[in-house]
Order: structure tokens, then C-alpha cells, then sequence
């Protein structure tokens, strides 16, 4: 009998580990099935860019998987029950039934969506790019603004920084304007906040700091200080919310609901399960949470993909190293950011900066989608048998670790 893996979630964590799993798993021996409810690889890094009117390239999952083993189904996954081991979906497509698909190794990588924190009016007023959906809708909503409209990004982090820019660059007839809670860039080096105030300067966008905002209206933002700051559009990017369905599980979860997991990539609770990518409370270096993003994800997924197959195979568990060697940030098509940081994600003095940075950021986007193409970077193939041993009752059943 097949070993049945299901991986909930196609980004880049859940894709990766689904085509590395296809990999280094004898084809005869498991049965693999990628859940998603789109059917194209969406990449999350560029959704500031589509929003802004680029056309970004198609990559269906069905030429990313052809021939590899891998089952896509389209559905939307609705629930997860742990104790039973099945993950229930429904359909994408005419009629949208609803199935229960039972699993033997669950890897969940539903990720996360954009994260209101409460405030009042967000969902009401705000827009979001934390996926396409989201950016699609901002991409129609600037399309029909007028010169002179203000548009207003909420948040001074990595997404907001490239939102503005984006933002800006794409629409010098409009007025953009960020508010960040603390400082511009007060994370980067002396060389990096330095490199954000002059491409900001240079983009005309208006700087509102150490103004947390506490409500959105329709045409308005206001700060905790009682500042009204007049927004035709807002773009909301203050970090991220994990996906919902695992804590309503019986899976050990954080206060933020992310799975919480071993040095594998295992769930503390119930070792049949593996979490990856943002839905996972992962320690990195320092003891320290890895931080939602792409950077960490994918080696997550390598991660657990390969502490499946040893423990399928009695191979020895690897390790992968989980660690940051830098932050890239793309300020519009011409310029960008590579700030260099520790192994614990704390900068450095090094930045690079300008069109060279922009190039470079450029280069690891395209380079995360080759990776989600190509799980094993291009290194060929080399399956490997699951090996069964004998239960204390005498059947068989797959070695476990």
C-alpha cells in the first residue's frame, strides 16, 4: 500500500516541498497530492507589481509537475482533522463538492493572508497584496484614480517600503504617502535608511513617521497622535496572519496561530504532521522566530521534505541550515536595497544600493520561482525505497523515526 502525503498549500514552501518529496520518494511507494485552490503559482514577492499594472508570467503547476508523480487537485481546503488524519476540500470548479481526503504524512504550508491587527475600518476601506486576489482589486482600484489622488501605504516594513516605491514610480501623477510606526527604515543600516530617504525624496512620497495608524475610513487614515491623513486609496501592508484552520485543530499552535514545530519541521504534537513556510513557529538562529517570508520558507520546505523521506526510508534526518545572509527590497523597477544582515536577521553596516541592487533583487525572485520548477536545483533524480519493518503484532508498516 502507498504511503499517502498531502501537501495543503502551493506557495512557495508547499510547491518546493511537493516537488522535492516526487524526488527523493520512489514513485511506486507514495502517493502524492498537492492541494491548492488556484492553479497557477503565484508569485507572493511580485503582487506589488501586479498591482501596479505589470503582467506577471503564467506558471501553471500543471507544467510545474507534469511528470513528476505529483497529483494537483484544485480545491479549497476548509479543514483539517489531525486525529483522524484527513484534510477536507471542496472542489474548484462546477458543482464544488466536498471530499475528505485521508492522509498517512501531512505537510501544511497554507501560509497566511495580510493581518488587519484590529483596526477599525481595515477590512472595510483598506486594500491588501498579500495575494492576488488583493492585488488585482488595488490594480483596478489605481487604475481609476485621477492625477493629484492620494494614495496612502500603512506600514514602514519590507512591503510597504516596495509598495510605495512600486506605487509611486508606476504613477508619478498621483500623491503617495507612507505612515510607519516608528522611524523610515529603522531597521536597516545607516547606509540603508539613508539609500530609502533618497529614492523616496526622488519619488515625491510623503513620509508620515511614528504615526501608528488606529483607523481607516474611505477617504481617510488617522494616527494615534489624531492626525487625518487624506487617502483616496489605502494600501494596507503591516505584516501577516496565519491561515485560520490550524488552530481550530487539535495541533499545538502559538498565540498566532502558527503550528509549532521541531528543528524538522515537525509537529510537537502530532508527528504525522510537518508545517512549513509563514503557517509554522520555526527557531532560527539565537533561538530566535524565523520571520514570515520567502527567505524562510524555502528552506523550511527542504527541510521537511527530506526529513519525511529519511524517516520513510531509515535514511539519517539532515539538517538544514535555517539562517538570513540578507534583505532584499525592490524600490520600484530602477532601484533597490540589498541590506546585508547576521544569521539572526539583524543588519549589518553592508547595503548595496541602486540599479545594481535592483538587479540583484531581481535575480532572486526569478530565482525562487526556478526553485519551486526545480526542488533538487536541478540535481537529477535518485528515489529512494521506503523500507517496512515488522510491528510488535507482526504486520507491516513503514519505519518511522
Amino acid at each position: 500500500m502507498q504511503h499517502r502525503i498531502i501537501v495543503i498549500g502551493a506557495g512557495y514552501s508547499g510547491a518546493i516541498a511537493a516537488g522535492r518529496l516526487a524526488k527523493r520518494l520512489h514513485r511506486e511507494d507514495v502517493a502524492i497530492t498537492l492541494v491548492n485552490a488556484e492553479p497557477d503559482f503565484v508569485e507572493r514577492v511580485r503582487m506589488h507589481q501586479l498591482a501596479t499594472g505589470q503582467n506577471l508570467k503564467a506558471r501553471p503547476f500543471s507544467e510545474m509537475f507534469a511528470g513528476t508523480g505529483v497529483e494537483l487537485r484544485l480545491a479549497r481546503v476548509t479543514g483539517v482533522d489531525v486525529d483522524r488524519k484527513t484534510v477536507t476540500v471542496i472542489d474548484q470548479g462546477d458543482g464544488g463538492g466536498t471530499e475528505q481526503l485521508e492522509y498517512d504524512s501531512l505537510v501544511y504550508a497554507l501560509g497566511s493572508a495580510w493581518n488587519s491587527r484590529g483596526v477599525p475600518g481595515t477590512a472595510e476601506h483598506a486594500h491588501e497584496i498579500a495575494g492576488r486576489p488583493g492585488a488585482l482589486r488595488l490594480r483596478e482600484r489605481l487604475a481609476g484614480l485621477a492625477a493629484g489622488q492620494t494614495v496612502v501605504v500603512v506600514g514602514g516594513g519590507l512591503t510597504g517600503l516596495e509598495a510605495a516605491t512600486e506605487i509611486a514610480e508606476a504613477r508619478p501623477d498621483l500623491d503617495v504617502a507612507l505612515t510607519a510606526r516608528g522611524e523610515l527604515g529603522d531597521w536597516l543600516s545607516p547606509k540603508g535608511r539613508d539609500h530609502v530617504r533618497k529614492v523616496f525624496d526622488k519619488l515625491g512620497i510623503t513620509v508620515h513617521e511614528q504615526a501608528a495608524v488606529t483607523g481607516v475610513e474611505a477617504d481617510r487614515v488617522t494616527t494615534a497622535g489624531g492626525t487625518s491623513v487624506p487617502a483616496a486609496v489605502t494600501v494596507w501592508t503591516t505584516g501577516f496572519a496565519a491561515h485560520p484552520i490550524a488552530r481550530a485543530t487539535a495541533l499545538e499552535v502559538t498565540d498566532t496561530g502558527q503550528i509549532v514545530v521541531d528543528r524538522t519541521m515537525r509537529s510537537v504534537s502530532h508527528p504525522d504532521v510537518y508545517a512549513i513556510g509563514d503557517a509554522a513557529m520555526a527557531m532560527g538562529p539565537g533561538d530566535k522566530p524565523l520571520r514570515m517570508s520567502c527567505a524562510t520558507g524555502t528552506p523550511m520546505a527542504w527541510q521537511a521534505a527530506d526529513a519525511i523521506a529519511a524517516r520513510l526510508t531509515g535514511g539519517k534526518n539532515p539538517t538544514t541550515p535555517l539562517r538570513y545572509f540578507n534583505q532584499c527590497i525592490s524600490l520600484g523597477r530602477k532601484e533597490g536595497l540589498i541590506q546585508y544582515v547576521t544569521a539572526d536577521d539583524r543588519s549589518v553596516r553592508a547595503a548595496l544600493t541602486g540599479r545594481l541592487a535592483a538587479v540583484y533583487k531581481e535575480l532572486v525572485c526569478k530565482g525562487a520561482a526556478w526553485g519551486v520548477a526545480n526542488p533538487l536545483l536541478g540535481l537529477p533524480s535518485r528515489p529512494r525505497r521506503i523500507v517496512r519493518e515488522q510491528t510488535p503484532e507482526g504486520s507491516p508498516a513503514e519505519a518511522s523515526a
